[in-house]
């Protein structure tokens, strides 16, 4: 055990020295998120947020979603924006999967202020207390193919273990077309039916994460299959906001 561990830190240290660590959002060598970027990362203040889709600003008249969203609240820890987005497209796309943890991170920092603060229905918009497990928005088979990972699967299990909720692999998600051209109508046409709960979710109390809300099509698709089957209510979390 001890020489598989001293092989595993040397292995380490040679790829540090060959491909140092550098900052996702500036280039900055050293760290993934450097302490000037981590210091100017576009959180979301909770009490001003949109309780509903969690867009920034939105807490007292939401254009966004007026008022209809079927979760029972919507946590977002950033703004979509130039740091956010990279900590979203490196650990997705280019494979740096030390990001899940930090990507985690936030998102449970933004939840844990999210205690503080109402849901429409007037209890606060995350109980952890109240919340029997996480699960997740699923990549698709062919993206999971493509990149060999799922990367929400990465950032849920880190989550699960920094609040202490189990993690509840039930979503699986068929293919459908390329959602980042299209319009919000669109993209609720292109999803319908494409998500399926796999295992029995009745009267459970769910966090449902994912890593950006733009229409929160996925996000609404994902809530109505876990609702449809037995779900009592589900939360949803995810790391950025874009509106």
């Amino acid at each position: 055990m001890r020489v598989s561990s001293l092989a595993h830190d040397a292995t380490e240290a040679l790829e540090e020295l060959l491909w140092p660590t550098r900052c996702v959002s500036c280039d900055m060598p050293g760290e993934l998120l450097c302490s000037d970027c981590r210091e100017s990362l576009p959180w979301i203040a909770q009490r001003w947020a949109c309780p509903v889709c969690g867009a920034p600003y939105g807490w007292l008249t939401c254009t966004n979603c007026e008022g209809d969203w079927e979760s029972r609240a919507t946590v977002c820890a950033l703004r979509f924006a130039q740091s956010s987005s990279q900590m979203v497209a490196c650990l997705k796309d280019r494979s740096e999967l030390r990001l899940a943890k930090v990507n985690a991170a936030a998102m449970a920092t933004s939840l844990d202020e999210a205690c503080g603060c109402c849901a429409p229905d007037g209890s606060p918009r995350f109980d952890p207390a109240k919340t029997d497990a996480i699960c997740f928005v699923p990549a698709t088979a062919s993206a999971y193919a493509r990149r060999g990972f799922d990367h929400m699967e990465l950032v849920a299990r880190e989550l699960s273990s920094l609040i202490g909720i189990a993690l509840f692999d039930v979503l699986q998600r068929s293919s459908a077309g390329d959602q980042r051209a299209l319009g919000r109508n669109e993209r609720v046409s292109n999803l319908k039916g494409t998500v399926s709960v796999t295992d029995d979710v009745s009267d459970m109390r769910l966090l449902l994460v994912d890593d950006v809300v733009t229409t929160g099509a996925s996000m609404r698709e994902s809530t109505r299959a876990l609702l449809g089957r037995g779900a009592r209510e589900v939360t949803c979390a995810a790391l950025a906001r874009a509106w």
